[in-house]
This record gives structure tokens, C-alpha cells and sequence, in this order.
């Protein structure tokens, strides 16, 4: 039975998982390098990696919370770092999490027992202040994320190293626009940081490019009637559109829904590889372009003293900065060489989580997963599940079986996001906490209304199984309230008798929506 648990990280998923060692009654130990919790999302000027100052969330509050801990009413739906940190601190506080922290504490190395084969346990060396210890714990949780080493692939770009006179920095470095003031700007990258910070720096440059391989689809965090954009696409009606049908027609339906803000073939957006799955969450990029301060451009082919030749065969001359907004990779230095060489990849992974080949599943990685959702609340359901095999509530299938199913999903690594309600839902179903929309149906009809049409909230895998909470009910029920409280901060007088249009109106708009599987009652919010 398994007892002690070390957790490696205190940001979201660290936090998650000592949490979810608690609600199984295990023993949690955290261990965190710096002083405070956070990790990714706790801004620091230099140092370590983390956000830049402006980051916006790109999901919003209601699809991003803790299952069991929604974001307070009057949170605005998309959060800069410092709200989304405060939140964090609630979170921890709420169910007594920081005792369980020894901050200002490295992992020198984790190794497996000699007697790992038939107890699963494993050595845990670490170092606080000069000081270092070891201690022997039942099962580990690596929490590090999938942002620990920039990704700067400087052999791609001929020149860079060796002509180029201007400066380049990689987007962990950049933490405002302060220095781009005045200059020419090339940007790498046209994902969501690459975006972001295109538009900043534009703001101030004398000019910004914005290079990309392979083009992408622009989304607003707006959606129809200013609701967020998640949560008016991530439900379980949309995701019963995907799967049922013609992948030609729900081709056809994407293109034709991301080009309504947009013709992203005039803007030079259109990506060229995995159309459907390659998205950008940016408000501000495309009038940017408008206005001619942020060019799009091909892929670099090469770099000379102060120009970059494109692929298409122009050239922009005079460029003073080249940020690379290039990604991240993960490693995991701490681990013993037999196992980290299991963890190479997340593919490697069983459902991106167990490292198949160990004789005991008493090591999980959480947070190495891309969703089309919000990683935060999936990486908290594979704690969920990871603590249940710790303790022996869940089994996992032969190791045949998973490095074979391992074996087929690394066959289609082009696959670069999985769909977020498809992965939830498969993690759910090893939880045993996926939500039973027909049974909710015969049960409680309104209920089970906003979970089908509905946006797929965190919330929905605490209505039944382990971990139920009793207040997800009523989270899922006043979701739309909560979204448009902090929106209402001017009062309207509307007790004054509506034009009969305007009635009208409301009326086309509510059977608009219920047309498009969306259950809201719109006349609760005139």
C-alpha cells in the first residue's frame, strides 16, 4: 500500500496533485526549487522561466478552474498572471496545501530502490540551503511541466550564429517591450506567445515581422454575444458533431467558421499542415496586420549581417531583433538514466502519463500533454487517476498492452493537440468519474441539458464516482452567471417597455441558440 509521495513542482499541477494525494490519504512530500508556488505563472523579471508581464490567459475561468474550486464570481473570464496566481494561493489555503511545500529545495536525483522490482519504491535525494538528504518514498508525481528548456533551434536558421550582428533572444527572455523600442523586429513563431508578443512589441518597434512555417487559424477569445470563446465551442454537442460526422463536412465547417472574423488566405494565416488542429487565441494580431504593423512572412531560408532572406525569395533588410518564439522542451535530469530514457517522449507515455516498461507504476508525468482546452484542468485529472493506481484503486492493463497502445498513438505523431472532451473523457472512464449524460437525462433533465449543450466544464467530472463534490451541480448550473458577472459593472436601467423589434429580436436570438445545441435561457439576461 502506498503511503509517501514525492511531488517534484508547486505550480498548478503540483498543486493539483498534492491535493488529490490527500483526498486518497496518501502522504504527500512537494519539493520546489524557488520560494513560492506558481511555477510557470508567478512572473519574475529574470532568473527562471516564466510568463511575460502582459500574458492573458488564452482559456477562460470557467473552463480553467480546479473541478472542485471555481474561480470567484467576480474574476474577469480571461486573468493576467498576478489574478491567476491569487487564485492559486486561495486554492492552496482553501484545502491547507503549503504544509506540505519544502520551498528552496532541488531533486539531485530520484533512482529506484534495489528492491523497486517488488516494493516500487524509490530514492529520493534532494538539497535545501547546502544541505542534502535522502529519503525513500512509495511512489513520485514529476510536476516539473513542459516548459523547463527553451527550444532554440538555431540550426534551422543558417547565419544566425555566424552573420547575423543584431541580437536574438528566445521568448522566455522577453519580458516586456521596453528594449524593442524604435527597431525592427522578426519574430519566429506564429503560436500563441509568438502572437502575443508580435502585437506588444509592435506597439513600439519601427517595424515587426512575423515569420511562420506554416500558418495557423486566428480565434478572439470573444465569441457570439461576448461569451468566451471555450466555452461556447468545448461542449459535448460539438464534440458529438466531430466524432459522428464526415470528416470532409466538419473540415469544410472549420474553415468556414475560423474565416468569418477573417479571410486568414488574405492575411497569409492559412496554415499549410494539420489544418484543423494548428490554433492561435489572439484578439488583437489580425488588425495589427490591418494596419500594416505586423507583416506576415514565410519561413526564414537564411540570415545575413542585418537581413533575413525568406523562403519565397524577398528580403527584409535592417533588422535589429529576432525573437524566437519557438516552444519549449521538457527533461528530466533528476531522473536515473533507465527510467528518464522511458520518459523521452511524451508519446513514450501511456496515455502521456505512465512510462509503460516499469515493473511498478509508482512514477506518473502529468502536464506533458497538448490539449485544445485547458492543459491546468487535465493535468488534474491525471493526478486524480495517478494517485488511484498509487494506492490500488485503479489497475492499469498489462505492460504489453500499454507500450502497444503507446506504439500506436507514437504512429501518428503529426497529431499534434489531442481534442480536450475526448482526452477528459478518457481519463475520466480510468477515474471511473465520466459523467452519464443519458442517465442524467432521466434523472435530472436540466442538469443534464447544460452538460450535453453546455460548456464541458472541470465541474462535470465531480457529479459522480470518486471524488464527487456536492456543490458541482450548482457550479455547472449558474456557469453563465458567473461568466457575465464581472461584465455587469455598469448598471442598466431596463424597466422601461421594450419596442416590439426588440422582442422580436430576443425571441430569433434564443431559438438561434437552441438551434445550435446551446441551452442557455437568454430572457434570464436581457
Amino acid at each position: 500500500m502506498v503511503q509517501r509521495v514525492a511531488i517534484i513542482g508547486a505550480g498548478s499541477s503540483g498543486l493539483a496533485s498534492i491535493k488529490c494525494c490527500l483526498d486518497e490519504g496518501l502522504e504527500p512530500t512537494c519539493f520546489e526549487q524557488s520560494h513560492d508556488i506558481g511555477g510557470l505563472w508567478r512572473f519574475t523579471e529574470a532568473g527562471r522561466i516564466c510568463v511575460y508581464r502582459s500574458v492573458i490567459t488564452n482559456t477562460s475561468k470557467e473552463m480553467m478552474c480546479f473541478s472542485d474550486f471555481p474561480f470567484p464570481e467576480d474574476f474577469p473570464n480571461y486573468m493576467n498572471h498576478s489574478r491567476l496566481l491569487e487564485y492559486f494561493r486561495m486554492y492552496a489555503k482553501h484545502f491547507g496545501l503549503l504544509r506540505y511545500i519544502r520551498f528552496k529545495t532541488t531533486v539531485q536525483s530520484i533512482r529506484k530502490r534495489p528492491d523497486f522490482s517488488t516494493t516500487g519504491q524509490w530514492d529520493v535525494v534532494t538539497e535545501t540551503d547546502g544541505t542534502v538528504e535522502s529519503a525513500v518514498f512509495d511512489a513520485v508525481m514529476v510536476c516539473s511541466g513542459h516548459y523547463a528548456e527553451p527550444h532554440l533551434p538555431l540550426d534551422s536558421f543558417p547565419g544566425i550564429e555566424n552573420h547575423f550582428r543584431g541580437q536574438y533572444l528566445h521568448s522566455w527572455e522577453y519580458k516586456d517591450s521596453a528594449s524593442f523600442q524604435g527597431k525592427r523586429v522578426l519574430v519566429l513563431g506564429v503560436g500563441n506567445s509568438g502572437g502575443d508578443i508580435a502585437v506588444e512589441i509592435s506597439r513600439v518597434a519601427a517595424q515587426v515581422f512575423l515569420s511562420t512555417r506554416s500558418g495557423t487559424w486566428v480565434i478572439s477569445r470573444i465569441s457570439d454575444h461576448g461569451f468566451p470563446v471555450d466555452m461556447m465551442l468545448t461542449t459535448r454537442f460539438h464534440n458529438c458533431l466531430e466524432n459522428f460526422l464526415p470528416s470532409a463536412l466538419m473540415r469544410w465547417l472549420r474553415l468556414k467558421k475560423f474565416n468569418t472574423w477573417f479571410d486568414h488566405a488574405n492575411y497569409g494565416l492559412i496554415p499549410q499542415k494539420s489544418p484543423n488542429l494548428s490554433l492561435t487565441v489572439n484578439d488583437e494580431l489580425p488588425s495589427c496586420i490591418l494596419c500594416g504593423t505586423v507583416v506576415v512572412k514565410p519561413n526564414v531560408e537564411e540570415f545575413m549581417e542585418s537581413s533575413a532572406v525568406f523562403e519565397d525569395g524577398t528580403v527584409e533588410e535592417n533588422i535589429d531583433m529576432v525573437v524566437f518564439a519557438t516552444g519549449y522542451t521538457f527533461s528530466f535530469p533528476f531522473l536515473e538514466e533507465s527510467v528518464r530514457n522511458n520518459c523521452r517522449s511524451k508519446y513514450a507515455l501511456y496515455k502521456y502519463i505512465f512510462p509503460p516498461p516499469l515493473e511498478k507504476p509508482t512514477l506518473a508525468v502529468l502536464g506533458l500533454i497538448e490539449l485544445t482546452g485547458s492543459i491546468m484542468t487535465g493535468t488534474e485529472l491525471q493526478a486524480r487517476w495517478a494517485t488511484r493506481v498509487f494506492k490500488g484503486l485503479n489497475q492499469l492493463p498489462p505492460a504489453s498492452r500499454m507500450m502497444a497502445e503507446v506504439a500506436k498513438k507514437q504512429q501518428h505523431l503529426i497529431k499534434q493537440y489531442e481534442i480536450y472532451i475526448g482526452y477528459m473523457d478518457e481519463i475520466a472512464s480510468c477515474v471511473g468519474v465520466k459523467p452519464n449524460v443519458l442517465l442524467l437525462f432521466l434523472k435530472d433533465p436540466k442538469l443534464a441539458l447544460e452538460v450535453f449543450f453546455g460548456p464541458c466544464t472541470p465541474c462535470q467530472y465531480r457529479l459522480a464516482g470518486p471524488g464527487k463534490w456536492v456543490g458541482a451541480r450548482n457550479t455547472i448550473l449558474t456557469q453563465w452567471h458567473r461568466a457575465v458577472k464581472p461584465l455587469r459593472t455598469r448598471v442598466i436601467n431596463d424597466s422601461s417597455n421594450h419596442s416590439l423589434v426588440f422582442h422580436i429580436l430576443i425571441i430569433v436570438a434564443f431559438y438561434s441558440y437552441l438551434d445550435r445545441g446551446r441551452t442557455k435561457n437568454y430572457l434570464d439576461h436581457p
